[in-house]
Parts: C-alpha cells; sequence; structure tokens
C-alpha cells in the first residue's frame, strides 16, 4: 500500500478507536533539539533527571528503533469544566489514568499496524521522546508560548501518544502557528514560570512543584498556590483558542469525588492509595499530597482547619512537618 493510502487507513482505525486526532511526523522531525539540550543546561528541569538521561534517544527515534521510518502521534480530548469544589486539582488528573486509556488504544492500533507489516514501540509520556514538539511535526497544531501544544478544534486539552514505525507513511501536512501576539498565558502564569514565549522554567512552575517535584515547595511559590492541590491549568484555561473546547467524550475521565481536604491530613498511605487508585494523582504519594494540602489550606482554610493542621506539626517527615508549620503561621495571621 502507498504511503499516503496507509497513512489515511491508519487514521480511520485510530479514529474507529476513539483517537481524536491522527498525524505522522518524519522520522527525523524538528523536535527543537537545541533548544531542548540548552534547557538541560540551564537546569529548567528541576529534579526531573530522566530528561536528562540519554538526550540522543529523546531528540533521534532512530537511536530507539534503528528500522524507523515515520513517527505517529495520536491526540485523545480530555477537556471537561472543573467540578466545584473546595480546591482544584488539574483537569487531566480528575478521572482515570490517562497513561492507561491511551496504551491500550495505542497497542490496538500497533496490532492493526503489525498485519501491515510494520514493527512499532508505543509511547505514553513514559519513552524517550520528546510529544508536543513531534505532535506539531504531526501536524496535530503548534507550540504555543506556553509551551503546551494548541490545536484549533481542540485548544489545550489533548493527551498525546507516539508510535515508531517500521512502515513508510506520508507525513501529515503541519500547522502554521497562530498565536500571534497573544501573550495571555505569559501574563496568566502565577509564578511567572514561562520566562520568555515559547520558554518554561519547570523549576518555577507550579505544575512542576506539586507532582514531581520531591522535596518542600520553595516559601516563594506558596502563596501563588492558592488552592491548586495538584497541578495548574492556569496557562492552559487562559488561552483563546479553547473557545472551540468541546467535552471529552471519554467516560472514563469524569471527576471522580474529591474528599475533604481537612480530612486527607489524617489517612494512612493505604486511604489514601485506595482513594486515587487509578487516577494520575495515586503516583503523588501520601506525604507530597498532605504538602500540598497544607500549603493551599494554609492560603484558603480557616480556623476551623488549625486542629488538623496542628496534628502534623511532629510530622516524622520533616517536608511534612515544615509544612503544617507554615500553613499554621499563615492560617493564624490571617484570622
Amino acid at each position: 500500500m502507498e504511503a499516503v493510502a496507509l497513512r489515511e487507513r491508519l487514521r480511520a482505525e485510530a479514529l474507529a478507536m476513539g483517537f481524536d486526532v491522527f498525524g505522522v511526523a518524519p522520522v527525523h522531525a524538528d523536535v527543537r533539539a537545541d533548544y531542548f539540550r540548552q534547557w538541560i543546561a540551564d537546569g529548567m528541569h528541576g529534579d526531573m533527571d530522566w530528561l536528562a538521561k540519554n538526550p540522543e534517544r529523546r531528540t533521534d527515534a532512530t537511536r530507539v528503533l534503528p528500522e524507523a521510518r515515520s513517527i505517529i502521534v495520536v491526540g485523545l480530548n480530555y477537556y471537561q469544566p472543573h467540578p466545584p469544589a473546595a480546591y482544584r486539582i488539574a483537569k487531566y488528573a480528575l478521572g482515570a489514568d490517562y497513561h492507561d486509556v491511551m496504551l491500550r488504544r495505542l497497542k490496538k492500533l500497533c496490532g492493526v499496524m503489525r498485519t501491515l507489516g510494520g514493527d512499532q514501540k508505543p509511547y505514553v509520556d513514559t519513552g524517550p521522546v520528546l510529544e508536543k514538539p513531534l505532535a506539531a511535526e504531526a501536524g496535530l497544531g503548534w507550540q504555543g508560548k506556553s509551551t503546551i501544544l494548541l490545536q484549533r478544534g481542540f485548544g489545550t486539552w489533548l493527551f498525546l501518544g507516539v508510535i515508531l514505525t517500521t512502515l513508510e507513511l506520508e507525513p501529515s501536512a503541519k500547522e502554521a502557528h497562530r498565536c500571534g501576539t497573544c501573550t495571555r498565558c505569559l501574563d496568566a502564569c502565577p509564578t511567572a514560570a514561562i520566562v520568555a514565549p515559547y520558554q518554561l522554567d519547570a523549576r518555577r512552575c507550579l505544575a512542576y512543584l506539586t507532582i514531581e517535584h520531591d522535596g518542600p515547595i520553595p516559601e516563594e511559590f506558596r502563596r501563588p498556590l492558592g488552592d491548586r492541590v495538584f497541578g495548574c491549568d492556569e496557562c492552559l484555561d487562559v488561552c483563546p483558542w479553547n473557545r472551540w473546547a468541546k467535552a471529552t467524550q471519554e467516560a472514563r475521565f469524569a471527576p471522580r469525588a474529591l474528599p475533604d481536604l481537612r480530612e486527607t491530613l489524617a489517612w494512612t498511605d493505604e486511604q489514601f492509595v485506595e482513594h486515587f487508585r487509578g487516577t494520575p494523582v495515586k503516583r503523588l504519594g501520601l506525604r507530597r499530597w498532605q504538602r500540598n494540602a497544607l500549603t493551599v489550606l494554609g492560603n484558603t482554610g480557616t480556623a476551623a482547619d488549625l486542629p488538623a493542621i496542628r496534628s502534623l506539626l511532629g510530622h516524622a517527615d520533616p517536608m511534612v512537618a515544615e509544612h503544617a508549620q507554615w500553613a499554621e503561621r499563615e492560617l493564624v495571621a490571617r484570622s
């Protein structure tokens, strides 16, 4: 089957499986390798040491699959309004873990590709691939000034999956860059983590600090954290391209009930795992959840929260104890 027809056959298969967008990038796609290497050299990846390992594999697909001829990128819409709650969790983490949902479908698509003679390697955020620049090269959209992928039909709300394949597929037409003079994402960032257009310093990013970072949240970023206990959608929410955002059709992404934040401070590890099982929040672990929850209560809590906060002042983990002390000071001062 010739390259264009094969691409369109696989597009139809992907859409039938529930993916919302599909594209193909050339195997030697421009993934902004020089920017990525400099970003690592400048330490902007923070504690995410895995990003600094084997950068040549992340910037050259043939180092991962030597016989690769094409790169498929698919997107799955996850947008939904945030449910009413006393605190916020990033929209991507309100329901089922997207890794499981996406990877199951990617493997199914790989099965179709095997029948067509291809060898494949699928990835959902866990492999040596740079998903966002690859998605832009595959015509799914463009990387905005926040570095998030923007898509005309779904705005900022796409999960991305990548398949390296030995099949020869015609690359998709690239999308024009459509941010223009807009700077809403830069202006909205609570911690000025978007240090310049198209440049994100993860060390200042609330999503990084509440999810990937393993230590205490630096004091300068605690008040800006506001009511965000897991992640931050600020630069996504303000993007004008979201005026065309559509509610996800994936039922497993529907929000789960959010627990009372004060009550979670008394949870055991087992209670935390049981409540967040099957969601992206589970991998955070209880001690980091408590760190984040204490910071949020320090920002938004009332005197009724003080007993729960004070119960952690002598916590065995110094990070949790220090955040309890900070939350107590903030709340008492505000009262």
